[in-house]
């Protein structure tokens, strides 16, 4: 997910979390961190241990242990990894916490911030929050990015540390600084909401825009959302299109539901529904219930598709069961609208096809 070493072992930790946006409504932002940065082709006696496909030979490595076993504390923290990984030698987490101990003991800002991901997993160690920060703070001193913005992430959460905004803001900024993408994404929410730092809406779209560049998906939604609504840019549909649709081809659904949405209106678009059913129903399928809606009425109204009664009662049966308040009564009425055009057993079969893309989807839709 960051630029710093190609092809390096990458450890990930993906955690959900909330903030309340500007709109009020819950924003689900996912933390992926990714430490390739850590260890990326990496020469310890003629052997690339991270980095590379290729299988060490038995005395290569017998010449890494015997570096670490004699206190080499870079060998060690490639020892760990080599643990860690499974690369050359079986994967041993146990054994990755140990040789990583004994290099971060030693001040070795790598393993230092390996340790504190191990302890955050609980792997290879009893899982400790407080001494996970412990060892992201000592990496995070030496200017270790990934271990910076995972101290940016523990103090907003205040995992293991007492929560403190404005200390998370400070370290995702050192992180964000070197071009965590992650960390500039969450800078970027941080000053959109007015958490931990003052308000800025100018600097929330800056730190998007950084991390949306790297492709980071939740960074080019929300810039497309600035863009769309005028909010620390100037407003520029078709400009927030163009973010929406980049987060949209990584699977983004409310991205989808979005670009459905203003091909269906023709706003930031010329009005095209058959891809107003295209976005829709990909946002549809991953159980995005307002897109839902919008495609039922697509069917019912024969808009960029054949009209089609029962998928149109489909999908807004679907939608009505996920949706609340007026709209969860609006998506009734439709629904309610398309059955007084249908038989009885053109509703059943709708009621069957509902109830298994239900069945079908129950273990993807959150």
């Amino acid at each position: 997910m960051n630029d710093f070493v190609p092809d390096g072992t990458k450890v990930v930790i993906v955690t959900n979390t909330m903030f309340y946006d500007k709109k009020n409504r819950m924003t689900k932002i996912r933390l992926t961190r990714t430490f390739n940065s850590l260890f990326g082709a990496v020469a310890i006696v003629g052997l690339f241990v991270i980095g590379t496909n290729a299988y060490a030979q038995q005395e290569e490595i017998d010449q890494l242990f015997q570096l670490a076993e004699q206190g080499d504390a870079n060998a060690q923290s490639n020892l760990g990894a080599m643990y860690l990984s499974g690369e050359g030698i079986p994967q041993d987490y146990v054994e990755a916490a140990r040789w990583f101990r004994l290099a971060a003991e030693q001040g070795e800002a790598r393993a230092q911030s390996m340790l504190g991901v191990m302890y955050s997993n609980g792997e290879g160690v009893t899982q400790d929050k407080a001494e996970a920060a412990k060892w992201y703070r000592l990496a995070a001193e030496q200017g270790v990015a990934p271990a910076q913005h995972m101290l940016g992430f523990v103090y907003s959460h205040g995992m293991g540390v007492t929560q403190d905004l404005a200390e998370s803001a400070k370290w995702y900024r050192l992180a964000a600084e070197q071009g965590i993408a992650e960390a500039q994404y969450n800078l970027g929410v941080m000053y959109g909401n007015g958490i931990g730092v003052a308000q800025d809406y100018v600097e929330a779209a800056e730190w998007y825009r950084l991390a949306a560049e790297k492709g980071y998906v939740n960074a080019q939604y929300e810039l497309g959302d600035l863009y769309f609504e005028g909010i620390g840019v100037a407003q520029d549909k078709m400009e927030a299109v163009k973010w929406y649709r980049l987060a949209a081809d990584q699977g983004n659904a409310e991205a989808q539901r979005i670009l459905g949405l203003m091909y269906h209106q023709g706003e930031g678009v010329p009005q095209d529904y058959m891809k107003a059913v295209k976005w829709s129903r990909l946002a549809a399928e991953q159980g995005e219930a307002r897109a839902q809606s919008l495609l039922g009425f697509m069917y019912g109204n024969g808009e960029g598709v054949p009209q089609d009664y029962v998928e149109a009662h489909k999908w807004h049966n679907l939608a009505a069961s996920r949706l609340t308040g007026d709209m969860r009564e609006l998506a009734f009425e439709a629904r309610e609208l398309v059955a007084q055009k249908m038989t009885s057993a053109q509703i059943a079969e709708a009621q069957r096809l509902a109830r298994e893309w239900d069945k079908t989807h129950r273990s993807e839709v959150k």
